[in-house]
């Protein structure tokens, strides 16, 4: 039986450059990968993006209220015509991969489960665990409730300790309040900071 995995960390610990080190892996073996990501991630449109420079284009884009277990599965058979890239008698998909996992819903999240177990392709998730208020998304709640394996990626502070937290910026401004999603771009910054950095930083609230 395969598992799914989720392998979570503060902003810049190099969540994506993991996952696309992660396919290049399969695929320099011979082997078939999917590549996915939530639409609500528009950083990079349809592609993954490392802040190494990294990028690659996914092969589908999971909508809000899109069933992913079916997208997969069209994919995986190429009988999917909304599918950004085809595979026409394609091997079987050897390992499915989602990146900004922490976006999906709890329901998709579930499919993540079943695509493992009951289809038997191991599912590779990555993501973020909390947002800037030290709040759980949904789908890393989720996960953290069904991964079979949780494996933490590490990045530090800016006082060198490890960062766990993510504080959200517009311009040179901290902010804790606001809409759980913002994306990383031109208004909207992140900084990963240890537990004592954010206290210090929120007045020792946690929202």
């Amino acid at each position: 039986m395969a598992k799914l995995y989720f392998r979570y960390g503060a902003m810049n610990s190099g969540k994506s450059t993991s996952l696309l080190q992660a396919a290049f892996n399969y695929e320099e073996r011979g082997q078939r990968i999917a590549l996915a990501k939530p639409g609500v991630d528009t950083k990079g449109d349809s592609s993954i993006v490392s802040r190494l420079g990294l990028e690659r284009e996914v092969d589908f884009v999971v909508g809000p209220a899109d069933n992913l277990r079916e997208q997969f599965a069209a994919l995986a058979s190429g009988e999917d015509p909304e599918a950004l890239l085809t595979h026409v008698d394609a091997p079987p998909v050897a390992c499915l991969l989602v990146d900004e996992a922490q976006f999906l819903s709890r329901d998709q999240v579930d499919d993540l489960l079943r695509i493992a177990v009951l289809d038997d392709v191991p599912v590779l998730a990555y993501g973020i665990r909390t947002d800037f208020r030290t709040h759980a998304f949904p789908g890393s709640a989720r996960l953290m409730e069904l991964a079979h394996s949780l494996e933490e990626l590490k990045t530090i502070c800016r006082c060198g300790r490890k960062a766990m937290f993510n504080t959200r910026r517009v311009g040179d401004e901290v902010v804790f309040d606001g809409d759980q999603v913002a994306i990383d771009g031109e208004d909207v910054w992140y900084e990963s900071l240890c537990a004592g950095c954010y206290l210090r930083l929120s007045g020792g609230e946690l929202s």
